[in-house]
């Protein structure tokens, strides 16, 4: 599976303690930032959810100070689902809930837990059911 990661100057740090974890397991494509000085957190979120949107990646991780602000930009972007995860329970439900394709995380958070979290959201299926196959489909088809 190729993962695309991204982070603004607040997750940079442990976006490359990330990196390192999945680096064996998954391809990986490095979207940015490279260093710890102050950038805009939308252009990060945008090149992730552009390659999302393109098929250069099928999964997204974002890191951020909070996550919230990643989370609201990637979401600008056609055909991403992008979900603000704080737990395992959130990244399995993301899933197989909401066929989330991008997840925004907070670089406060324990990096061990992050690992959990992220391992989970990359390997829960979505469910299929139908409720929630249609419920996709209404969000993706929304134009407003």
């Amino acid at each position: 599976m190729k993962i695309g990661i991204g982070s603004d100057h607040g997750g940079y740090l442990v976006k490359e303690e990330i990196k390192q974890y999945l680096k064996d397991k998954y391809e990986l494509i490095d979207f940015g930032t490279t260093s710890t000085d102050s950038v805009d957190y939308p252009k990060y979120a945008f090149l992730v959810g552009e390659a999302i949107q393109k098929k250069e990646i099928e999964k997204g991780i974002l890191i951020c100070t909070t996550g919230i602000g990643m989370s609201i930009a990637c979401n600008k972007v056609y055909s991403v689902r992008c979900a603000k995860v704080d737990n395992l329970e959130e990244a399995v439900l993301t899933r197989e809930h909401n066929n989330s394709n991008v997840i925004a995380m907070s670089a406060k958070k324990n990096i061990e837990e992050m690992k959990q979290i992220i391992d989970t959201f990359l390997t829960t299926e979505f469910s299929g059911e139908e409720r929630h196959v249609r419920r996709v489909q209404m969000i993706d088809g929304y134009e407003g």
